[in-house]
């Protein structure tokens, strides 16, 4: 269960919102729990989580160690704040800032260089899903930005699946949907990496998540998990995600 605060909270922020979250999340052993604020809330969140099984990421990662890639930043700096995970490819990094399924894959390579988690987005736009093309977007992606990994750096990665229109839109594909988006998904992993990858690899859901409607997502068996975006910023809406 993953959280995508975008670009929200100071670190100060940061640290109320842990105050009242952690407690709500305690008992909670039946998944992983991984918050990503933004790059200036990283050392916060990472010191709010000390002691507890949460997990912090960050939004981004570039591909270099190093270097002149102003307002980038790259895995050794994600590593100093404690975080060990990251997003990669969000819908809004490719929309807004020009990411492609080369610099996915770049940036999936430097995060798993440095032993940071990435959870690799891909996703249809509206126009995409309206002309019937979703199949062949989401194959587009994989076989692009993930395919050319190496069985091992696979077997490392999350995939998050995040229809575009459904992203801070209020419209949330059906359960239906979300799991054929899924399996279609699955079946582009079975096809570069084989059967055990396929049915090992995690795949989160990815838009308009929230408390009433995580149950339902979470019934169908093709999905592993969700990434959040607004209902994360609250504590008692993401505890409640959380122990859905």
């Amino acid at each position: 269960m993953a959280g995508n605060w975008k670009m929200y909270k100071t670190p100060a922020e940061t640290t109320q919102f842990f105050e009242k979250f952690r407690p709500l999340v305690e008992r909670a052993t039946h998944c992983e729990v991984v918050i990503c604020p933004a790059f200036t809330s990283l050392f916060a969140a990472a010191d709010a989580v000390k002691g507890s099984a949460i997990r912090i990421g960050a939004q981004n990662i570039a591909w270099a160690k190093e270097g002149a890639f102003t307002g980038e930043i790259s895995g050794p700096m994600i590593q100093s704040t404690g975080a060990t995970y990251t997003l990669v490819g969000h819908s809004e990094r490719r929309q807004y800032f020009g990411e492609t399924d080369k610099t996915v894959l770049d940036r999936t390579k430097a995060a798993l260089s440095y032993a940071l988690t990435p959870i690799v987005c891909v996703g249809e736009r509206l126009e995409e899903r309206e002309a019937g093309k979703t199949a062949d977007v989401l194959a587009t992606q994989i076989q692009n930005g993930i395919a050319p990994l190496l069985p091992g750096q696979f077997a490392a990665i999350v995939i998050a699946y995040e229809p575009v229109w459904a992203i801070g839109t209020g419209k949330t594909a059906t359960p239906e949907i979300a799991a054929d988006a899924h399996r279609t998904i699955r079946a582009q992993v079975l096809a570069a990496f084989g059967e055990e990858a396929a049915a090992a690899v995690r795949i989160l859901y990815g838009g308009s998540v929230k408390p009433d409607n995580v149950k339902t997502l979470m019934a169908q068996p093709e999905i592993d998990g969700v990434l959040v975006g607004g209902a994360s910023l609250d504590p008692v809406s993401f505890a409640s995600i959380v122990n859905f």
